[in-house]
């Protein structure tokens, strides 16, 4: 299955791309990291102009989320819970640049509680960061994480183990 679905996140990309305009070719590659199994559809960057290459990331990575979302919503629809496969979309790595930069921001929150022993709110991370961000804290021992706030201002606290309010999880 892995290899239909990277062709088929090729195929839908790559028409994404010749639809906008954007002269890029795509490549898949099935990787597995602390959050799961995802297929990386890594976007060319060399024949795409700087300006292009920004309008697709697009401020804090909102661009590149929406066309991810719509890849990941367009790709399993209709295919049961076993059958779906996540889509990451790479650019210039950007992706593995802000992977790196969210378990620095998680370690900090982390050693930050345990420290402390306070609740440390996380702001300005996407819904797609916000559940990195779950996964990353739940490697901590005695630490618990829940979401508070509605969008699009909507944060990840982080906190003692048996603080978290279960009506936010």
């Amino acid at each position: 299955m892995a290899t239909d679905a990277a062709t088929a996140g090729v195929n839908w990309l790559t028409t994404l791309l010749t639809m906008q305009g954007l002269p890029s070719t795509v490549t898949a590659q099935q990787v597995e990291d602390e959050s799961g199994e995802s297929c990386w559809l890594t976007i060319a960057e060399a024949p795409l102009s700087s300006e292009q290459v920004q309008a697709l990331i697009g401020d804090g990575g909102a661009a590149l989320d929406s066309i991810q979302y719509l890849a990941n919503t367009t790709l399993n629809l209709g295919k049961g819970q076993d059958e779906q496969q996540a889509f990451t979309i790479e650019l210039a790595g950007y992706r593995a640049k802000r992977l790196e930069e969210l378990k620095a921001m998680a370690a900090a929150a982390a050693d930050q509680v345990l420290a402390s022993g306070e609740e440390h709110e996380m702001q300005g991370l996407s819904s797609a960061e916000r559940r990195q961000m779950h996964h990353f804290i739940s490697a901590h021992e005695g630490l618990a994480t829940f979401s508070r706030g509605r969008e699009p201002d909507r944060r990840l606290v982080v906190c003692l183990a048996g603080q978290a309010p279960e009506t936010e999880k």
